[in-house]
């Protein structure tokens, strides 16, 4: 009886192994297609920036770099608010460093995506303290979400927080901009 109690444990054992080095497998083949979605972004975007009722003309620009291992995002490029974000594989996982115009740089992660009938939707949260922040309750850049909307419109929005609550956002309705590239 006991050999077969330990032979029905070792038996689940192996079937929850193969099940979770099958998710994460999926997950790293999704990172890997995310991280190409964002590459195809290589270009240059305009469109409108919208922030609490405001809203202003925005550009933006995506680049690869690094051997195409990395693609940097610059956010009103040539401007006091210009601001970079770096996209790239972190192992299995797709991740990004904002570097903030409020002088600090969070590390994100993104969540498992969603791909719908509009496109894909990829979701960065906040993923440990980022560089020059001494702790969450700095404001910080906590979530960043980038839909894919199709080859030429993307939206992307990003979540301020202070104290661990959301204070606002700014939203980017971009199309792909021809004259830039």
């Amino acid at each position: 009886m006991r050999a077969i109690v330990l032979l029905s444990v070792l038996a689940l054992s192996s079937a929850c192994a193969s099940t979770h080095d099958e998710v994460r497998e999926q997950q790293a083949q999704q990172a890997r297609a995310e991280f190409d979605q964002i590459k195809a972004l290589a270009g240059g975007w305009s469109g409108k920036a919208a922030h609490g009722g405001d809203s202003q003309s925005a550009e933006v620009t995506y680049r690869l770099t690094a051997g195409g291992n990395a693609v940097v995002e610059t956010l009103f490029p040539g401007t006091e608010h210009e601001m970079v974000t770096v996209y790239y594989l972190e192992g299995e996982q797709l991740a990004l460093t904002h570097y903030c115009v409020v002088g600090n740089q969070p590390h994100m992660v993104a969540k498992p995506g969603a791909s719908g009938p509009e496109g894909t939707t990829i979701v960065f949260e906040c993923h440990g303290l980022g560089t020059n922040m001494a702790s969450e309750d700095d404001a910080h850049m906590h979530t960043a979400t980038l839909e894919i909307l199709g080859n030429d419109h993307i939206r992307t929005t990003w979540q301020m927080f202070e104290k661990q609550k959301q204070t606002h956002a700014a939203t980017f309705d971009l199309t792909r901009d021809y004259t830039q590239s």
